[in-house]
């Protein structure tokens, strides 16, 4: 099994995937009327299909972001910005990592999340000309009142819980999940010790920012996830598809 595609609306599916080649060097297949763009690792896709338009994010939606995962935020950001793209500072968020976010030309959130916390970057780390030769599609992040619910669908699935990361001051908490035999180097998933390791994971993990008790808007835009080795379309814990990839 492996999380295989996000899949999302867009006005002008060719023009948005476009964008993800050229400023975020990912590589672009034709499916139909549908353009899927990603990197060639196992990571998840992008599937973009026509029909959107009209997307505007907010706190109170379901869907968040997708997190790319780099070697060297700062490269990535300096690379961005000769192409004319407005990127956000990068900063160390609390102890969680060292990252940036941005929007894609339709407005869909992106984040770039470095893999070592900043000051533990190594030096040459990645090639000023080519920063995302080695970046990943690390996470699709949803929102989500009730993690149980969440967990539960998950493990049903054949996924394991990497890490969780409280993040108490802003009123919510993280839980990491993915299709993966690899276990974290610190047993205890509250452990700062597994966030480094876990953005330089190859695969894809399903990010789920928790608001206890919090009720989320369905986003028409976003359109579910893509599982290779699933036999049928199901639906998740909030009712949004997942379907075979």
């Amino acid at each position: 099994m492996r999380l295989s595609a996000v899949l999302l609306r867009a006005a002008d599916p060719d023009k948005l995937a476009g964008f993800y080649a050229d400023a975020l060097g990912m590589l672009v297949w034709e499916q139909g009327p549908n353009r899927r763009v990603g990197y060639a690792g196992q990571d998840a896709d992008l599937l973009l299909m026509p029909g959107g338009g009209g997307y505007v994010h907010d706190g109170g939606q379901r869907y968040w972001k997708i997190g790319i995962t780099v070697p060297d935020v700062d490269l990535a950001v300096a690379y961005l910005g000769k192409k004319g793209v407005e990127v956000s500072d990068p900063k160390q968020f609390l102890d969680i990592g060292y990252m940036c976010h941005l929007k894609d030309p339709e407005g869909f959130v992106i984040e770039l999340l470095q893999h070592d916390f900043e000051g533990d970057r190594p030096e040459n780390a990645a090639d000023p000309d080519d920063p995302f030769a080695d970046a990943c599609i690390g996470q699709i992040t949803l929102r989500t009142g009730d993690i149980t619910a969440e967990d539960t669908f998950c493990r049903a699935q054949g996924m394991r819980l990497l890490s969780m990361q409280d993040v108490s001051q802003y009123g919510f908490d993280l839980h990491f999940y993915a299709f993966t035999e690899e276990v974290p180097p610190n047993a205890d998933l509250w452990s700062v010790e597994n966030r480094e390791w876990l953005w330089k994971r190859p695969y894809t993990t399903l990010e789920f920012q928790h608001l206890a008790g919090a009720q989320f808007a369905p986003v028409p835009d976003y359109r579910g996830l893509e599982v290779q080795g699933l036999n049928d379309s199901i639906r998740d814990a909030f009712g949004d598809p997942v379907r075979p990839g």
